[in-house]
C-alpha cells in the first residue's frame, strides 16, 4: 500500500525502459531534473491498483520485465480480507457517530437531507450519521421572557412600545411582561415554520395589547380592568401564534405599570385624588347607614316588644279585676255584712300602710315627738323611687312595713306632724260607708 501511494518513489510516473540497472531511477534524456509527467503518474497508479486486485494493466498480458525494469508489486496473501475488515471498521465507526445524548428538558429535531423526519426525546438516542441525518436540540422547558414598554426598570421607558390609545381617545402608558415556552410537540414548528419565532411572539403580544386597550376606556385600563385586560391579551396573542403555527405557548401576560403620559400626570393625579375623596365619602356614608339602620331597627323591635308587653299587662290586669269583682259580688251576695266590714278593714289597711302621719296622744306631757329617723328614711325612699321607677315596688314594700310599725294613739290632747305623702287618700265619712260594697270605690282594692 505504501508503494502505491508513496509519491516519494523515484520511479513514480517515470518510464523505466532503457535502463540497465533496476535500482537506478529512470531519467529523461532531455531534462534530468524535470518532475514526472501526470499522465505517467496516473497510468502507473492504475497499474499498481490493478495488480493489487490481481488484474493486469490495460487488460493485456504485460511482458516480463527486461533489463533494469521494476518488477510488479505483489500483495501478501489475505489482503482482500484485511481490506474488508478495514472497511467494516470504518463503517462501524461511521454508524457509531449517529448516537447522541439529549439533555433533560430538551428534544432533538432530526432532519434527513434537510427534511424533518422525527423528534427524539431526552436520553441516549440514535439517528443515521451525517451527512444523511442531522439533529438540532431545542430547549422546550426553558421559560422565555421579554419586556414591552421598558427595559429592566420601569424608569427605562420605551415610549414607542408603551403609548397606546384607548376607546375614549385617551393615551395611556402600558408596561407589561410576557412569558412563554415551547409546546411539548412544538419544536419542529418553532424551527421551521417561522424565520424568527421569538420576534413573532413579541409582535403578536404588542398587537393583542393595542387591540384590547383600544376597546376599553381609560379608567377601566388604569384601575379595575388590569386583570381582565391581561387575560384577554393572553388569549388573543395565543390565537395569533396558533394561527401561524409557531409551536409557542404563552404562559403569562403581567401588566407592570399603567399610567397616563408624563405631560398630563399632575392633572391626572388631581382627578385621581378627587375620585378617591368621592369614594371615601361614599364609604363613610355607607358605614353610617350600616350603623344607624340596625340601631333604628333594634329600637323599633324593642318598642314593639314593650307595646306587646304593655298590652299583655293591661289585658291581664283587666281580666284579673273582672275576675276579682265577680268573686266579690259572689261573696257579697252570700254575706253582705261580713263583706262590707272586710272591705272597710282592708281599705284602711292600705291607707294607713302608705301614710306618713304620726299622731301622738299624751295626758301627762305635751311634748311633741318628731320621728326624724323615719322622716329621713321616707325622704330617701321617695328620692330613690323618683329616680328609679323599677325600684318603686321595693320602696312600696318598705313603706308598707314602715307604716305598719308606726304608732297611733288617741286621746283628748293630740298633735300631729305630716309630710307630703306619695299617696293621699281621704278618710271615708259615715256617708261613704255605704259605697264600700262597690269594687270600683276609692276605698276598695
Amino acid at each position: 500500500m505504501t508503494k502505491i501511494y508513496n509519491l516519494n518513489d523515484p520511479g513514480w510516473g517515470r518510464d523505466n525502459k532503457g535502463s540497465g540497472n533496476q535500482n537506478e531511477p529512470p531519467r529523461r534524456p532531455d531534462n534530468q531534473d524535470s518532475p514526472p509527467d501526470l499522465d505517467e503518474v496516473w497510468r502507473d497508479f492504475n497499474k499498481r491498483l490493478g495488480s493489487m486486485f490481481g488484474k493486469k494493466g490495460g487488460g493485456k498480458q504485460s511482458p516480463p520485465p527486461t533489463g533494469g525494469s521494476r518488477p510488479p508489486v505483489k500483495l501478501p496473501k489475505g489482503s482482500p480480507k484485511l481490506f474488508a475488515g478495514f472497511l467494516i471498521l470504518i463503517i462501524g465507526f461511521w454508524l457509531a457517530t449517529g448516537f447522541i445524548i439529549v439533555q433533560e428538558g430538551q428534544v432533538a429535531v432530526v432532519t434527513r437531507f434537510g427534511k424533518y423526519t422525527k423528534t427524539l426525546n431526552p436520553g441516549l438516542q440514535w439517528r443515521l450519521p451525517a451527512p444523511i441525518e442531522h439533529d438540532q436540540e431545542v430547549n422546550i422547558a426553558q421559560l422565555r421572557t421579554f419586556e414591552v414598554g421598558f427595559r429592566g426598570s420601569s424608569r427605562n421607558k420605551v415610549l414607542p412600545e408603551s403609548l397606546m390609545l384607548t376607546a375614549d381617545e385617551s393615551i395611556v402608558d402600558v408596561q407589561y411582561v410576557v412569558q412563554y415556552r415551547l409546546a411539548p410537540n412544538g419544536a419542529p414548528a418553532y424551527l421551521f415554520n417561522t424565520v424568527d419565532p421569538d420576534e413573532s411572539v413579541r409582535q403578536a403580544a404588542e398587537t393583542a395589547m393595542r387591540e384590547i386597550v383600544g376597546r376599553k376606556p381609560m379608567d377601566f385600563v388604569l384601575y379595575s380592568g388590569r386583570t381582565e385586560v391581561a387575560s384577554e391579551v393572553l388569549e388573543l396573542a395565543q390565537s395569533i401564534l396558533d394561527r401561524y403555527q409557531t409551536g409557542i405557548q404563552i404562559s403569562t401576560v403581567a401588566i407592570q405599570n399603567v399610567q397616563p403620559p408624563e405631560q398630563v400626570q399632575a392633572a391626572f393625579d388631581d382627578a385621581v385624588k378627587a375620585g378617591q375623596d368621592r369614594e371615601r365619602q361614599i364609604n363613610e356614608g355607607n358605614a353610617y347607614a350600616n350603623r344607624v339602620i340596625p340601631e333604628a331597627r333594634g329600637h323599633v323591635a324593642r318598642m314593639l316588644q314593650e307595646a306587646e308587653g304593655y298590652k299583655a299587662k293591661v289585658l291581664g290586669d283587666a281580666r284579673g279585676d273582672s275576675a276579682r269583682f265577680d268573686s266579690v259580688v259572689t261573696e257579697y251576695v252570700k254575706a253582705p255584712g261580713v263583706m262590707r266590714d272586710r272591705l272597710y278593714i282592708t281599705t284602711f289597711e292600705d291607707i294607713l300602710a302608705n301614710t306618713s302621719k304620726v299622731m301622738v296622744d299624751s295626758q301627762t306631757n305635751n311634748m311633741l315627738y318628731l320621728p326624724l329617723d323615719q322622716m329621713a328614711k321616707n325622704v330617701a325612699r321617695d328620692a330613690a323611687r323618683s329616680s328609679n321607677p323599677a325600684h318603686a315596688a321595693a320602696s312600696g314594700a318598705a313603706a308598707e312595713s314602715t307604716g305598719a310599725n308606726s304608732t297611733t294613739t288617741s286621746g283628748a290632747n293630740s298633735t300631729s306632724t305630716s309630710r307630703p305623702a306619695t299617696r293621699t287618700t281621704p278618710l271615708p265619712s259615715s256617708g261613704d260607708l255605704g259605697n264600700l260594697s262597690n269594687p270600683y270605690s276609692p276605698y276598695s282594692r
